[in-house]
C-alpha cells in the first residue's frame, strides 16, 4: 500500500528494537500520519499498539480498534497510565505508539509520559516520523533503556529534539509542527 501511494520505510536501527519499545511518533499533525505508520508497521511484520479513549473501544467498531492495537482508556478517570502500560509490557511485547504532543494542533511543549513510561516499563525509546515532502517514513533511531536510565531528562529531549530538527521532517501540516519543544517541555 505504501509503495502505491508512493512512501517507502527508511530502517534507522536494528529492526529488533521496533519489538518492544516506547515508540516516539511526531510531529503529529494529522490523522493520516497514523494511517501511514501502520502500513509501515505491518510492512515490517511488527505488533503496534495505542492508548485510545475506551469509547472508541467499547463503540460497535471496538473489535476492529482493539484488533488494530486500541487499548482502551476512560480518560474521564484518574488512570496510573505510567504502571499500567509497564504492567502491558510485562505481558507481552509490542511498539506503544506515544504521541507526545497530545493533539494534532500546535503545542509550545511535549508531555512528558513517554519519558516515564521508557524507564517504569524498562524499554527503549524508538522515534518515528513522516516526511511529507520526501514521502519517507523513518522507523527505528533507538534511545536504550540504559541511557535513558543514566542521563538526565533534558540530554535525552535534546537528542530526541536533534533527531528531528536534522532530519528536517515536514509534516501533513506545516502550521501545526513545533519543532522547537524541548526548552518549554524541560521548564514545565
Amino acid at each position: 500500500m505504501l509503495k502505491l501511494m508512493g512512501w517507502k520505510v527508511v530502517l534507522q536501527g536494528d529492526i529488533n528494537n521496533l519489538n518492544r519499545c516506547i515508540l516516539v511518533v511526531a510531529p503529529h499533525t494529522h490523522n493520516v500520519e497514523y494511517t501511514l505508520g501502520n502500513f509501515a508497521y505491518w510492512s515490517l511484520g511488527k505488533s503496534l499498539k495505542v492508548i485510545i479513549k475506551d469509547t472508541h473501544t467499547k463503540a460497535w467498531y471496538g473489535g476492529i480498534v482493539k484488533g488494530l492495537g486500541g487499548i482502551g482508556i476512560d480518560r474521564s478517570q484518574k488512570n496510573d497510565l505510567i504502571n499500567f502500560v509497564a504492567k502491558q509490557f510485562e505481558k507481552d511485547d509490542f511498539s506503544l505508539v506515544i504521541t507526545p504532543e497530545g493533539t494534532r494542533s500546535w503545542v509550545p511543549k511535549w508531555r512528558k509520559g513517554f519519558y516515564h513510561m521508557a524507564l517504569t516499563a524498562k524499554v527503549p525509546i524508538v522515534l518515528a516520523a513522516g516526511d511529507f515532502n520526501k514521502k519517507i517514513i523513518y522507523l527505528g533511531y533507538t534511545i536504550p533503556y540504559e541511557r535513558i536510565a543514566s542521563v538526565s531528562f533534558p540530554e535525552i529531549m535534546k537528542e530526541i529534539q536533534e533527531y528531528y530538527v536534522n532530519n528536517n521532517i515536514v509534516p501533513k501540516v506545516p502550521a501545526n509542527w513545533n519543532p522547537n519543544f524541548m526548552k518549554n517541555t524541560i521548564e514545565e
